[in-house]
């Protein structure tokens, strides 16, 4: 699949005035390419995706239908969330799916997380194929894939030592059914950020944390089993509640908790126990290329420390990693 690369010559994106251009531009593109046809967007809530949505429904209006699929991967309420959003707040044209069996079945024993991240991908793209089929006139797929997905993808194709292929880029099949629609492919996300604010969507949905395609099936490190992932969605919204209460949630780009697939001893109730460690992540970037570590004050891991290995079943240590990236990416799948 040849990848679109951007023009040497785009200049970045960072006042409302050259985002409002970018719209315009987009809208019009979008109208090209579409024409009468109707378009099912891949919406997961987040920033990316809120955006295509915005600017699909300024561009096309109810041709727009809006797809949300629960995979089972989702962080804690983040359904109930978009479904609150989208179908009642902004009165979206949406059709919600749960297939977390679906999801997870097929992921069972994988333990690949390139592996995962192309089942993933190919899963949604059937989701959308059998949604698009239940609808007339279906024939595009909307994505809120952005500049660094496919930057990362174009890295992996020519090198041949993939840094990560993303489920909307490299986990696509070969063959489609439906054409793809995908206005802010090459922007980063900080000018994502800058185009949301002139489609006037809510500041808290622009600035809303990053949350990989895949969701938490990159961040359940390994196999992925059904215990170990309830536990990290657990785990997961302690950290994001302890973050918003001291601050630091308006302060960091991305923070999260990975669970990989080991397990040590430790004590609980003056006996043996083995249990997972959960490990917090918190960076800060721009352009998602590199990024930077946050500190946390030692009296907030504590907390977090304390909060997790209590409430948690199967958690039993809190580890905090400090590696910026490169050399880490920014996930640890």
């Amino acid at each position: 699949m040849e990848l679109a690369r951007r023009p040497e010559t785009m200049e970045r994106i960072t006042t409302i005035q050259q985002a409002e251009a970018f719209i315009e531009e987009q809208v019009a593109e979008v109208r090209a390419q579409v024409g009468d046809g109707k378009v099912l967007l891949a919406l997961s809530g987040g920033v990316d995706s809120s955006v295509v949505a915005a600017l699909l429904i300024r561009a096309i209006g109810r041709q727009l239908v809006c797809v949300h699929v629960n995979h089972g991967l989702m962080r804690k309420g983040e359904s109930e969330a978009v479904i609150d959003i989208f179908g009642k707040e902004l009165d979206a044209n949406l059709v919600y799916v749960d297939a977390t069996d679906r999801f997870l079945d097929l992921l069972a024993g994988v333990s690949d997380p390139e592996q995962k991240r192309k089942i993933i991908g190919g899963e949604f793209i059937k989701v959308f194929d059998e949604e698009a089929a239940k609808l007339s006139g279906i024939s595009f797929l909307a994505q809120g894939t952005i500049y660094p997905d496919i930057l990362e993808s174009i890295k992996a194709a020519e090198s041949g030592k993939p840094v990560k292929s993303h489920h909307n880029v490299g986990g696509l099949p070969d063959e489609m059914a439906m054409e793809l629609v995908e206005p802010i492919k090459l922007l980063f996300k900080d000018e994502v950020r800058v185009v949301g604010e002139a489609l006037g969507l809510p500041h808290a949905m622009v600035y809303r944390q990053p949350f990989p395609g895949p969701g938490l099936g990159v961040r359940c490190l390994g196999a992925i089993t059904r215990d170990r992932l309830a536990a990290l969605r657990e785990a997961d919204a302690i950290l994001r509640e302890e973050f918003d209460n001291c601050g630091l949630a308006e302060r960091v780009w991305q923070y999260f908790i990975s669970i990989p697939d080991i397990k040590s001893v430790g004590v609980k109730d003056e006996m043996r126990y083995e249990g997972w460690p959960a490990i917090i992540r918190a960076v800060n970037t721009t352009d998602a290329m590199t990024a930077t570590i946050e500190e946390i004050p030692y009296e907030v891991l504590h907390k977090i420390t304390a909060r997790i290995t209590s409430e948690v079943e199967g958690i039993n240590r809190v580890l905090y990693d400090l590696t910026p990236k490169p050399t880490g990416t920014i996930e640890w799948e």
